[in-house]
């Protein structure tokens, strides 16, 4: 026994030494570490060589940051790992904080545009924040107290140079054959992959981060070194994938007013869904299935680490949101588009935006007048917006927001173009008292529960706007559609998606189906029913366009027209993954898309083969729209019958755009409130808001009539096949 002892004393360290403190940091960092890759985040780990390096990955930069101390001497060598330490693991901190609510981890590009996205964001830090995370810190305070107390002493003996030298090399090389052994396992790790989630699995966080700088600087330079000539084979590639026109759909809203509702973390799941035999959306569900309506229930959001600004992006742009950080906040200052409300105002449209919340929010201010925006309607310009009751979340409370909106939108010279963004349908789904008309879901994820209530909320304030523009005369005269821009419930909560859906699990097909949202368009007069083509928010821009007469044949832009008869029907994700009409990529595995079955390609050499082909369509399409982000390629080109947005006519002031209402009402006679004689129409605006003098809300209970189950019920509707011809069939929702 006594030699046992003897033989611990001699291997074990001595935490009194400089390099024993050093090796008990390097342990302490690897275990908070390893313990927040298997518990805060989901990062697919499958087989025994991926949990190897993910039990590897945190120890090479441990020894290589730390030991940095080594080349120090006495306090200020231990005082230097413990700041070292402090740092990796207020990195780590945040970033468990931002994978739970975005499934992603920080970048630099996000970090600096920590402005654009700060703005009420401790509510839901208050929100996403758990006290397990402090854990993370456990360690940092530990080692404070010991040596305060001098439990540990300072040692001041300095280590030898070439021990520390040494020590640096070896960790070094221990990064080495980690990033060897990872890439014999995933081929073009850095090279090829969309999803940062396989960069901290394989390599560890800390080089992600080094990665993520490295790519953020390559960035910069591209667009320095980015010539004309980098543009013809993107344009080839546009052509080649080009679509027909739909001669039934093609111009038929041509001259209308197109009112477009962004619908916040708004999922398809929502449309005909009921909580105890209630409908969550009893409003949006009529209105999908109008006979006036064209839905389209295979419609997927395509976002990447910018989220609504993303959406936004696909949507006025058809360029996606790059692989890093959000383009609107990179790129939207300075870059060259070709966005729809310039092409828009090109054709006699006026062109405005309408937002709840400040106007540097996601950098709006600056890239909507890249966009061609005549007006950008942001809380500056609405009564008393500052009034905490009016406000939740990331901006005014929607039937507010809506209500106020309207006064501007009575203003605007006809036809128009408007776009207005809700905000109550936010993470982290908090609602007051006397504005909740539903009963929460019963998943036990406090996270996910609220969201049907402010759903229910985001649906009131759609149907109040509604109501008006029917009777203003409006409704007769306008396009409205309405689209949710990402998922309001990250996948990070399968269990509670799962009792949702009315299953005992999911899986990475129900993952995939779960980025569905809504893109519904309506018209009095339309051809509508529920089309089940495979598309996303890539393919609204080209579909709104024809529909209004717009060709966009010349256009670099990587959608396709919803309504075509010879679409791909390919939805690529923006880490890689895609969804077509056949087959399915989700997570690493393979679907067959109508039945959910996993497939292997490998056993059948046909499969193998479209997979491969779809994959390299959609791995081209993403580069190649990166690099017209990246090296502003637009600045090259300019399609025929198009001219230059020119940024410096913008000015989205409330005194300029006031001054712009009045000068433009005074040149044309065609605004809402021209028809009403001058008159406003705000006497036909009604709404229950409370704060506005309405009555409060109180939970709504299931009639007899109503069903019990929680699925959506069946509705009588007409569905529009891929070609656009309407046929007569039953829509069940989800």
């Amino acid at each position: 026994m006594q030699r046992v002892i003897s033989a611990i004393k001699k291997w074990w360290p001595d935490f009194n030494s400089t390099v024993g403190f050093f090796l008990l940091s390097v342990f302490l960092v690897w275990l908070k570490t390893y313990w927040a890759y298997k518990t805060k985040f989901s990062l697919g780990v499958s087989g025994s060589l991926q949990e190897f390096l993910l039990f590897l990955n945190p120890i090479p930069t441990a020894i290589i940051l730390l030991g940095i101390a080594l080349y120090f001497r006495g306090r200020i060598a231990y005082w230097l790992m413990l700041l070292i330490n402090l740092v990796q693991t207020i990195w780590l901190f945040a970033n468990i904080l931002y994978y739970r609510e975005f499934s992603d981890f920080l970048s630099l590009n996000i970090m600096n545009s920590g402005g654009s996205v700060e703005n009420n964001l401790s509510k839901s830090i208050a929100g996403i924040i758990q006290g397990s995370d402090f854990l993370v810190f456990l360690d940092i305070i530990v080692l404070i107290v010991l040596l305060l107390t001098k439990v540990i002493k300072v040692d001041k003996t300095a280590v030898q140079k070439r021990f520390a030298t040494l020590t640096t090399v070896f960790g070094i090389l221990l990064m080495l054959v980690g990033y060897g052994i990872s890439s014999k396992d995933r081929s073009g790790l850095l090279t090829r992959t969309f999803d940062n989630n396989y960069i901290v699995k394989y390599l560890g966080l800390n080089e992600y981060a080094a990665y993520n700088v490295f790519k953020t600087k390559q960035t910069a330079d591209v667009k320095k070194e980015a010539k004309a000539s980098d543009l013809d084979k993107i344009k080839q590639f546009v052509k080649n994938n080009s679509t027909l026109q739909n001669s039934v759909y093609f111009g038929k809203e041509k001259g209308k007013n197109v009112i477009m509702f962004h619908l916040e973390s708004f999922q398809q799941f929502l449309i005909d869904y009921k909580v105890n035999g209630v409908e969550v959306t009893p409003n949006l569900n009529k209105f999908y299935h109008d006979q006036n309506t064209l839905a389209f229930d295979n419609f997927y959001n395509e976002v990447g680490q910018g989220k609504t600004a993303d959406a936004e992006m696909m949507l006025e742009t058809g360029l996606f949101g790059t692989a890093s950080g959000s383009a609107m906040v990179n790129y939207g200052t300075s870059n060259t588009y070709q966005a729809v409300p310039a092409w828009l105002d090109q054709q006699g449209y006026t062109t405005a935006a309408f937002h709840g919340d400040v106007a540097s929010f996601w950098n709006r201010d600056n890239t909507y007048k890249s966009w061609g925006y005549d007006y950008f309607f942001s809380k500056p310009y609405y009564k008393d917006a500052d009034n905490a009751s009016y406000n939740i979340g990331y901006g005014m409370k929607d039937k507010i927001f809506l209500q106020d909106a309207a006064k501007y939108v009575e203003q605007l010279p006809q036809p128009f173009y408007a776009k207005l963004i809700t905000v109550t349908n936010h993470y982290p789904y908090d609602l007051d008292k006397q504005n909740i008309s539903i009963e929460k879901t019963t998943t036990g994820d406090k996270t996910v529960d609220g969201y049907v209530q402010t759903a229910r909320y985001l649906d009131q304030s759609f149907a109040e706007f509604l109501n008006w523009m029917k009777k203003s005369g409006l409704y007769d005269k306008s396009m409205i559609v309405l689209y949710g821009d990402h998922y309001g419930i990250s996948e990070n909560h399968p269990a509670a998606i799962a009792k949702l859906m009315g299953k005992s699990s999911v899986n990475k097909y129900d993952l995939a189906n779960w980025q569905k949202v809504p893109f519904i368009v309506h018209a009095p007069g339309l051809q509508g029913g529920v089309n089940h083509t495979y598309g996303g928010e890539i393919d609204v821009m080209p579909t709104l366009l024809h529909l209004l007469g717009v060709s966009t044949a010349n256009d670099v832009q990587f959608g396709q027209d919803l309504l075509a008869t010879n679409r791909k029907q390919v939805v690529p994700f923006r880490n890689g993954d895609w969804v077509s009409a056949e087959y399915m990529k989700y997570g690493g595995n393979y679907y067959v898309t109508t039945t959910g079955t996993k497939i292997n390609p490998k056993e059948d050499p046909r499969v193998k083969e479209i997979i491969e082909q779809t994959q390299a369509y959609v791995n081209k399409m993403l580069t190649y729209s990166d690099n017209v982000q990246t090296g502003d390629l637009l600045r090259f080109y300019t399609p025929e019958g198009f001219k230059k947005v020119k940024k410096s006519d913008y000015s989205y002031k409330k005194s300029d755009g006031l001054k712009l209402l009045k000068q433009m009402d005074k040149k044309q006679d065609t605004t809402l409130k021209d028809q009403h004689d001058q008159k406003s129409t705000m006497a036909d605006y009604v709404t229950d808001a409370p704060e506005l003098g309405g009555q409060p809300q109180t939970i709504q209970q299931a009639s007899s009539s109503n069903s019990t189950s929680t699925d959506g019920a069946a509705t009588d509707s007409a569905t529009v096949d891929d070609s656009g011809a309407a046929t007569d069939s039953t829509a069940v929702g989800q």
